[in-house]
């Protein structure tokens, strides 16, 4: 018998779920609820699902497994929802939500009373697109997709799931969901607020110091590209992460202070020590491997600013996927820049490292 698959938010993470799931699985019936039209239209013109509603209750009945990709707090509204419509016996229920507590709490204390499945998802890849017209059936390969069992999820509740996602080549990884909080709230949550907060910093900053606007590269650039991420998500997530999050923050601002006395003391061996930590255990983390989201493969190549050279560098990867091409340093003629180029995994990485450092002559560095 055919399955149905339910995929409640046709965005860019719902869209390129229904994606993968008809790569693998080609059999299946794919149906989709989106409030806006433009992307129920686009989803219904691409084939990512076979129908659209803007009702949530209309497929509802009929879905062998249901994806909630919408936000957070909207995620927990139609848990709730779900309680009150009829569903399959068996049928099972999961998120794509970026904090993981709270949707399992809801989903335990809404859907206890009913005969289905519940696990909470965390596909963790993304992209600066948005929509169904962004939808990437590549999106989740080599990229972690955490799983957080809840007291709805049975024996064959992950091997289930994990089969139908399949054509995601997605790395599942289980793990409670308080403590899939706690690690977000460091590596993802608070990075997100440091951003802001540096972006804000310099906002005032720059008005009594005005090349502030101009000289911000490098670095600070580095640093701050999440600040452009959506507020209203990050809102989201923050609110139902609360806990975590301040407890990072409070621990950050310890650490602030004591480099802060270190500097006003002139501990030169201390700051050393500070930087020097810092490095190494940058070196020690998997920041570089496959991981989560914008978590790719960058060569660097160090190139003259002569005409035509990137053009150059290019055409001899042509064929090769890119994912992103970026010059990190402005260039003079009697110097060298920086070409970043980003792959989405280790074998194009490692192809474009040996046709740069064969058939050209510049220095090629891989991070």
């Amino acid at each position: 018998m055919t399955k149905t698959i339910y995929i409640v938010g046709l965005g860019l993470i719902g869209s390129s779920l229904a994606l993968g799931i008809r790569k693998a699985h080609p059999e299946y019936r794919i149906v989709g609820y989106n409030r806006g039209e433009q992307s129920r239209t686009i989803a219904l013109k691409r084939g990512i699902v076979d129908e659209g509603t803007d009702d949530i209750s209309h497929f509802a009945a009929e879905a062998d497994m249901i994806f909630l990709c919408v936000p957070i707090q909207q995620t927990i509204r139609f848990l709730e929802e779900l309680s009150t419509l009829p569903l399959k016996e068996g049928v099972i229920v999961t998120d794509a939500g970026s904090t993981k507590e709270a949707i399992v709490e809801a989903a335990e204390t809404y859907l206890s009373a009913k005969n289905l499945q519940f696990i909470g998802g965390h596909p963790m890849a993304g992209s600066h697109k948005t929509g169904a017209n962004a939808a990437d059936v590549h999106l989740f390969e080599n990229a972690y997709y955490i799983l957080t069992p809840s007291r709805l999820t049975q024996t064959s509740t992950v091997s289930r799931l994990k089969e139908v996602l399949s054509g995601l080549q997605a790395r599942f990884v289980e793990m409670d969901a308080a403590e899939h909080d706690r690690v977000t709230s460091q590596i993802s949550h608070f990075p997100h607020i440091l951003a802001s907060s540096l972006m804000n910093q310099a906002g005032t900053y720059r008005q009594d110091h005005p090349f502030t606007q101009h000289f911000a590269a490098g670095g600070f650039r580095d640093m701050t590209r999440i600040a452009e991420s959506d507020p209203g998500m990050w809102t989201s997530i923050l609110l139902t992460n609360q806990s975590n999050i301040i407890e990072r923050l409070e621990e950050f601002g310890k650490r602030l202070k004591v480099i802060q006395h270190q500097i006003e003391a002139g501990d030169a061996d201390a700051i050393w020590q500070f930087f020097n930590q810092g490095r190494e255990i940058r070196k020690e983390m998997e920041i570089h491997k496959r991981a989560g989201i914008d978590s790719f493969y960058d060569l660097f190549i160090n190139i003259p600013d002569q005409e035509d050279t990137i053009l150059t560098v290019l055409e001899l990867l042509r064929g090769i996927s890119v994912v992103n091409i970026r010059i990190n340093e402005e260039n003079r003629a009697d110097i060298h820049g920086v070409l970043q180029i980003t792959f989405k995994n280790k074998e194009d990485l490692e192809r474009a490292e040996g046709i740069i450092r064969t058939q050209t002559s510049y220095q090629v560095f891989v991070d």
